[in-house]
């Protein structure tokens, strides 16, 4: 099993979902977190003074999926959410050793 974050520009969230619920995945997280890369944030002028918005809204969606599935929803998330700008985001795939549904206590691939 495979751990897929991919954190994304906001406006991108619904594109992004509805291409990973085609591919069959069941469910995900989502949050709605604040960062900044390489784009270092922008400055904007409120009531006359310059300031400096070091964190940019972001949404962080987190998904886990059998390891031969994983390549598709890694394919979907890059297509849907790329706008070729500056702070489209990133994708991070980790390894997942055990999963667990607590209400029926099934485990791993059953579980997700």
């Amino acid at each position: 099993m495979k751990k897929i974050e991919a954190i994304i520009k906001p406006f991108k969230l619904d594109e992004v979902k509805e291409a990973i619920l085609k591919l069959g995945v069941s469910g995900m997280t989502i949050t709605e977190v604040k960062g900044f890369g390489r784009q270092k944030g922008h400055k904007e002028i409120y009531r006359g003074a310059e300031y400096v918005v070091d964190f940019l809204p972001k949404t962080k969606i987190e998904v886990i999926v059998s390891t031969d599935l994983a390549g598709r929803v890694v394919e979907a998330i890059k297509e849907n959410a790329h706008s070729g700008e500056i702070g489209d985001g990133k994708i991070f795939i980790l390894p997942v050793e055990k999963a667990i549904r607590i209400r029926t206590g099934e485990e791993d691939e059953d579980a997700i």
